[in-house]
């Protein structure tokens, strides 16, 4: 076929971020510098509290739970319905991660089942915020508060959410965000810790420098220290200029990203709310940033299938995600998870991003309600 394929998704960049890294490699000063403080600035600015920047998501994570002095023989609870770097994060400190169950209706983590998890081993809850959704933001932390455990949010897919009337990471114990190459926002790859807790900012400001103490401000002089002193298990973790320089003009063009990621998803709604078979997450996409569309089809038994049926449409699909439960490195033969275990195979990713047009989430409705009703027969 003539037709282009429509991406699943893709980094939607432009000559300003190209500029951007051609000014950085000018000055010829590469790693961690004053790029990197000033994008802090900036994100600091918009959540209103300290932010600091990483090499990825993951690291994000992992250094915020390291800063919770939390590490082998402790638990945190989690999602099984998420990307394997939450959970990678935890083993990567000691602790062991806890796959939780999600709610049918917004596949998020289902804490009436969590709770059942609770014991003297564990310290901390992590809720991930699949596809920008952030359920009963406050349930959270009352559960936590209920538990005595700290909360640290994956919200790699919520760069932008709100909730009541509230900026993501603008309230909260420790919230990490992803700036990979197709999250709301990128800086090639990237994340960030914010929080309002300073030891934690403290730590993490030294661990993601190899643990070097006070190093952070050299490296925002575009410089380093010689003679340093080291206390704590370090990581080298830093954001470079490079990415920075990326993440500053994505921030600067978030504002259209993000009406086209609402307007698209409304637009997937609108059009496939009424179809028998699909089921629609439960979202607010007026104060929701929604990072994938994911929809549920009941009974779906040949999803490898559909998908390559739509490929041959010059439509790309995806599935997020494997339970990690499922995963030989997680498996735990004492784990029952009815609800998740119930919609694993019947999950399928379509295209968002800003640079689809409305044309294509209407060509990749059409076709897949044209081969649901096939299959249907």
């Amino acid at each position: 076929m003539n037709r282009e394929i429509i991406r699943l998704s893709k980094s939607c960049i432009s000559k300003l971020e190209k500029r951007a890294v051609a000014s950085v490699l000018d000055k010829e000063y590469l790693g961690m510098g004053d790029e990197v403080r000033n994008f802090e600035k900036i994100l600091t600015n918009y959540f209103n509290r300290e932010t600091l920047c990483v090499s990825n998501g993951t690291a994000a994570l992992q250094l915020a739970i390291e800063a919770c002095d939390i590490g082998i023989g402790d638990e945190i609870l989690v999602p099984s319905l998420t990307y394997v770097s939450s959970f990678q994060a935890i083993r990567a400190t000691g602790a062991k991660p806890i796959a939780c169950d999600i709610e049918e209706n917004t596949f998020l983590m289902d804490l009436n089942f969590a709770q059942k998890k609770v014991n003297n081993k564990t310290k901390a809850i992590m809720p991930v915020h699949f596809t920008g959704g952030v359920g009963d933001y406050f349930a959270i932390y009352d559960f936590a508060k209920k538990n005595n455990l700290r909360v640290i949010e994956d919200a790699a897919h919520a760069f932008g959410t709100v909730y009541d009337e509230k900026l993501i990471g603008s309230i909260g114990d420790i919230v990490c965000f992803s700036f990979d190459g197709i999250k709301n926002i990128t800086s090639g790859e990237g994340g960030c810790i914010v929080t309002h807790d300073k030891k934690i900012i403290s730590r993490v400001k030294d661990a993601r420098l190899l643990g070097v103490k006070n190093d952070t401000e050299k490296r925002y002089s575009n410089n380093r220290s010689w003679s340093f002193d080291v206390t704590h298990q370090g990581w080298r973790y830093h954001m470079s200029n490079i990415m920075a320089s990326i993440g500053i003009v994505q921030f600067n063009r978030f504002e259209k990203f993000k009406k086209i990621r609402r307007l698209y998803a409304k637009l997937y709604e609108s059009i496939l709310g009424e179809h028998p078979l699909i089921i629609l997450l439960d979202r607010d996409y007026n104060n929701i940033v929604p990072h994938i569309f994911v929809i549920r089809i009941k009974g779906l038994k040949h999803r490898d299938l559909l998908q390559e049926k739509l490929k041959e449409m010059g439509i790309e699909t995806g599935v997020h995600y494997q339970p990690n439960h499922f995963l030989t490195f997680f498996v735990n033969s004492k784990n029952n998870l009815p609800i998740t275990e119930k919609v694993a195979s019947e999950i399928l990713t379509l295209p968002l991003h800003p640079d689809l047009s409305r044309e294509d989430v209407k060509y990749v409705s059409k076709q897949l309600i044209s081969l649901l009703e096939a299959i249907n027969e």
